[in-house]
């Protein structure tokens, strides 16, 4: 659908602007003849030439290529994945009608569904409570007894007439003394549901995360800059010595403390193996956290408390309707400088093309770890100096998707299961090497998928060690640029492994691994 519609975006864009075809050919350095095919979609216009046509029309990239619409369209095609849609049979391409005809329809669709997985989640989580929790089952209990008490002292006095004024005083003073624990339990109770509606996290809040992250192409110049200055900073303290930069840097500005946990501490307190005390000023990290990760960790912290204001006037966006949304965006965001400070854009990218992307390399030079070295490649998309695409995963062996950033036409699962077939999950198979694989959509778009297990190690013998699989994608046309397509026919018709989206968007009915029916033959 967006593809389509570049040509004809360009036209009436450049009309609009009272330009001719011989004028915009010109400022685009291309000639007019070559700008006529590209407007009758005879033509691709991709990489630097779409950014410098967007540039010279005055137009969002996004918006010239069709992306936005794209993404709002692949998010109502997935919308069926879900079973409570199991028995409508639904048209997938009236995704692209709905959008095409008016957008804001297939937003309000979206964000109608999102308030439903936001209740949907609510209840189930309040329901697995009632069922499960021993503090519920006791408070309801000991609820019952106080109403039983209430009731029993209240017929005593109700039938028996000739009570003498001790006895009647004791059953009056025993319903006022049951009244009073069952009014204290039900408020204890109120509030224990109050506490569970602000702390479960909101389907839609992440929705909405995605949403932003992805509208800005999962680049922010503001933010490339403020990694920038936190590194000169921290190359300023020691240099060469980035741990201990952060240390020094971390407790001198903000008077805080570096702490190691005891081995087999509650991992409940800790997020991504840290667990920072913004009171007490103390950054405590769980025993087994790697370097790598105590140091990420500390950068994430430093960013946040720097650039606070700038991270607070990224996150001030349409897009991020809730506070919970704006939280979770920023905590985003301060990773993300973290990632800019500890692999600078630059150095980075030079270093990245140098080794074609080999990420063993990249991360041995940068003493990073494997996933974090993923999610910078996903970052470098500077207009003016920008990487291979890539899109990004990261699923447990239950095959839950924990983290992900799509790519153009690549169609990454937002409700349910991917592909069976994908690279990501052959990883579980063979732990801690890389594997890759020319996958081909039934649409015959063809992507390169590279993945690797990572494991993050158990803090004491009993503890089971918690492993993922991260995968990164790219389209074919640009495989060759990497390491990771050496020994592949990247050009042979057949070479190519087919794979589909999810079982209930593929078309491919003979495979031996559905274990769903295509969306469209659903009952």
């Amino acid at each position: 659908m967006a593809n389509a519609a570049i040509g004809y975006k360009i036209r009436e864009q450049r009309k609009r602007l009272g330009l001719t075809q011989a004028a915009l050919a010109k400022r685009l350095g291309i000639s007019a003849s070559y700008l006529n095919l590209i407007e009758a979609n005879k033509r691709s216009a991709g990489g630097k030439l779409l950014n410098r046509l967007a540039a010279a029309l005055g137009l969002d990239v996004d918006v010239l290529s069709g992306a936005a619409e794209q993404r709002l369209s692949d998010d109502l095609r997935e919308l069926p994945m879900d079973p409570v849609f199991q028995h409508i049979d639904l048209e997938q391409n009236f995704a692209d009608e709905v959008v095409a005809r008016n957008p804001d329809w297939a937003r309000l669709i979206l964000t109608l569904y999102r308030a439903y997985l936001d209740g949907h989640q609510a209840l189930s989580a309040l329901s697995d409570r009632l069922n499960r929790d021993p503090w519920l089952q006791a408070s309801v209990h000991r609820m019952l007894t106080h109403i039983t008490t209430i009731r029993s002292a209240a017929e005593i006095l109700d039938d028996t007439a000739d009570l003498d004024a001790t006895r009647r005083a004791r059953f009056h003073s025993m319903l006022h003394s049951e009244s009073t624990r069952l009014t204290e339990a039900a408020q204890q109770m109120v509030s224990f549901f109050e506490l569970q509606n602000t702390t479960n996290p909101s389907a839609a809040a992440s929705e909405q995360v995605d949403e932003f992250i992805i509208g800005q192409r999962n680049y922010f110049p503001e933010l490339e800059d403020a990694g920038r200055q936190l590194r000169q900073e921290l190359d300023r303290l020691r240099q060469g010595n980035i741990d201990g930069a952060l240390v020094e840097f971390l407790h001198s500005e903000f008077g805080i403390e570096i702490r190691t946990s005891e081995s087999g501490a509650d991992a409940a307190s800790f997020t991504n193996q840290a667990c920072f005390d913004a009171d007490n000023r103390v950054l405590t990290f769980i025993a087994n956290a790697p370097p790598t990760t105590r140091r990420f960790q500390m950068a994430r912290i430093a960013a946040k408390l720097v650039f606070g204001d700038t991270l607070e006037q990224c996150v001030n966006d349409p897009r991020l309707g809730t506070e919970t949304a704006r939280r979770q965006a920023a905590r985003a965001l301060s990773s993300y400088v973290a990632g800019v400070a500890l692999l600078p854009y630059a150095p980075f990218l030079e270093d990245a093309e140098r080794c074609r992307y080999d990420i063993e390399i990249l991360r041995q030079k940068y003493d990073a770890g494997y996933e974090q070295v993923c999610h910078r490649l996903v970052t470098l998309r500077d207009p003016h100096s920008e990487g291979v695409p890539f899109a990004f995963l990261r699923v447990d062996p239950a095959g839950h998707v924990s983290k992900r950033f799509p790519l153009f036409g690549f169609p990454l699962p937002r409700f349910g299961h991917a592909c069976p077939l994908w690279t990501v999950f052959n990883a579980f198979q063979t732990p801690g090497r890389v594997v890759r694989d020319l996958v081909e959509f039934p649409d015959e778009h063809r992507f390169l998928m590279i993945a690797r297990t990572v494991t993050k190690r158990a803090a004491t013998f009993r503890a089971q060690p918690v492993m993922f699989a991260v995968m990164l994608a790219c389209d074919a046309i640009h495989a060759d640029r990497t390491v990771y397509a050496e020994g592949i026919d990247l050009h042979r018709e057949n070479r190519a492994l087919p794979v589909g989206p999810s079982c209930r968007q593929c078309e491919r009915q003979g495979c031996p691994h559905r274990q769903e029916p295509l969306i469209t033959s659903a009952a």
